[in-house]
């Protein structure tokens, strides 16, 4: 590209890094700036406004993006430097948006340390792969989290803090942590529980007693009457809450089951829970579409005049406030619902080889820059290290003073800790994204299938990871498709076939915002072109 050609191109420089734990290993502010500095001043770039932001790219909403994004659309600029892709999006809305932005041709190009993308479809598709790898990587880590608070509860482990009267035990490793009794706090609570049984004592004295006589400055009213409702004190706890789904703990019970129910009695008369012992795969996920309650599920038998029993399953609204007019729905025809749903995603084998064949040569190509990157930041480390070396031995011959030594020590360890900041960054993206492509597809080929064979746990990742937000109205479930199957909706409108090709779509007729990222995107659908050749 000539110098005439970068001056026509205008970049706005962005930094960024979140205070969450998914960004621990990202470059930190200042690094990220000087390493793009040192870019722009190679390559000559023509930087006209600099940018760093300290939130998240989760969720947009962005304030300082937002404001880049805006100026670029007035045209005080066409281009952006910036680290990473998943340092400008790691949510679909703001990818999509910058895809639209080139489209639109008011952004010419994206340009990181080791490769450009530009207005191109083989660009645009890597740069949408990108990010949404950032994305999925978010979205996979909530998964992981609700797959462990149910392992948990699946050994008989209430997840979360404990209750007063017992402690967790964070000295024990991750997947042997358990729940064990205070020996403090243990023996004061079953003596309140105690005051309370005995019938001599208002519900509110107890609580005085307690709080002044005991100690227990801490335990505020509400706190008090929260204790005395818990199942957990009798050895049962509710999982998620409001589901209906109730779990026999292993952690010892400080109270029986009729005491509790004793203490039920008397604050309210002839109202004792009763915990459900059933478990069923969809509740804790969906929201009723009226009121916005969680969608609980029960087990029903009906029989028949020849005393035949037949057994079923409906999902129904909570109806926790109040009235709702919605109706019942039969398991069988919820999961009918959400294999539809899977069988629209579904990507043609042809999609996928194609698309697998056209990453790993772009793989490689991309890998060649990145080593020689790595290579050149291998070298200036051992750079730093040999004049450490030197720096000591010429303190020790006495040819430089003490507070030489320190001045020049210190400004040789800080670039040799910025180097290996560098190295691990740039080492730890390494092909990463080959392999969420092909986990992405393989999930949108396989899901129906592992819906309709595999139990019940199967069934209830696979409907997560199809949505967050699912709602029930009308006897029929809404699920807003996204998280590991948003990359293939956002490729899936970017392209068409054509005589055996896969192609850009040239319409280019929708102007409105929406219209880059919305609902409305096409998706592959089996049986499309049984011809199509990868």
């Amino acid at each position: 590209m000539s110098q005439e050609d970068l001056l026509k191109i205008k970049y706005f420089l962005y930094a960024r890094k979140s205070s969450e734990q998914e960004d621990r290993q990202v470059l930190s502010i200042d690094s990220q700036k000087s390493e793009l500095e040192s870019v722009a001043k190679k390559e000559e770039l023509n930087i006209v406004g600099r940018f760093e932001e300290s939130y998240s790219a989760k969720d947009p909403g962005r304030k300082i993006f937002n404001e880049i994004i805006g100026r670029i659309e007035k045209g005080e600029a066409n281009a952006i430097l910036a680290w990473h892709p998943n340092r400008l999006s790691r949510n679909s809305v703001d990818t999509g948006y910058l895809i639209y932005l080139m489209d639109q041709n008011k952004l010419l190009e994206i340009r990181t340390p080791g490769q450009t993308f530009k207005n191109t479809p083989n660009d645009k598709f890597l740069l949408n792969l990108l990010c949404s790898q950032a994305k999925l990587e978010n979205d996979n880590k909530g998964i992981d989290v609700k797959r462990g608070l149910r392992r948990k509860v699946e050994l008989g482990w209430h997840p979360g803090p404990a209750p007063i009267g017992y402690l967790n035990t964070p000295d024990k490793e991750k997947g042997f942590k358990t729940i064990r009794k205070d020996p403090k706090m243990f023996p004061m609570i079953r003596k309140m529980f105690d005051l309370v049984l005995s019938g001599d004592f208002t519900a509110p004295r107890v609580h005085e007693i307690a709080v002044e006589k005991w100690g227990l400055k801490k335990l505020a009213r509400s706190g008090f009457y929260r204790t005395l409702y818990n199942p957990f004190y009798y050895g049962w706890f509710e999982w998620p809450r409001g589901s209906g789904n109730w779990r026999k703990g292993k952690h010892e019970p400080m109270i029986t089951r009729e005491e509790f129910d004793r203490i039920q009695e008397l604050m309210h008369p002839g109202q004792k829970p009763k915990p459900e012992k059933h478990t069923f795969a969809y509740t804790g996920m969906i929201r009723c579409g009226e009121c916005g309650c969680m969608i609980t599920a029960e087990n029903k038998v009906k029989r028949n005049k020849q005393g035949g029993e037949h057994y079923y399953t409906y999902y129904r609204c909570t109806k926790r406030r109040g009235r709702c007019s919605q109706k019942y729905i039969e398991v069988k025809e919820l999961e009918k619902q959400i294999t539809k749903t899977l069988a629209g995603i579904e990507v043609p084998p042809e999609f996928h080889n194609w698309a697998m064949t056209w990453l790993r040569t772009e793989n490689t190509r991309e890998s060649n820059d990145r080593n020689t990157i790595l290579n050149n930041l291998q070298k200036n480390y051992e750079t730093c290290v040999r004049k450490l070396d030197t720096l000591i031995d010429m303190r020790a011959s006495g040819e430089i003073t003490e507070d030489e030594f320190n001045k020049k020590k210190t400004a040789v360890g800080q670039e040799k800790a910025r180097l290996q900041e560098l190295l691990n960054d740039t080492d730890k993206r390494i092909d990463s994204w080959l392999e969420t492509a092909d986990r992405v597809i393989k999930f949108a080929s396989d899901a129906r299938e592992a819906f309709t064979e595999r139990g019940q746990l199967a069934r209830k990742i696979i409907l997560s990871a199809l949505g967050s937000n699912l709602l029930l109205k009308g006897k029929k479930l809404e699920i807003d498709v996204q998280n590991a199957l948003m990359p293939m909706m956002l490729v899936s409108s970017g392209a068409k076939i054509k005589t055996g090709t896969f192609e850009p779509v040239k319409t280019g007729t929708n102007k409105e915002k929406s219209g880059a990222f919305g609902s409305a995107h096409p998706i592959w659908l089996r049986g499309q072109d049984s011809n199509l050749q990868p």
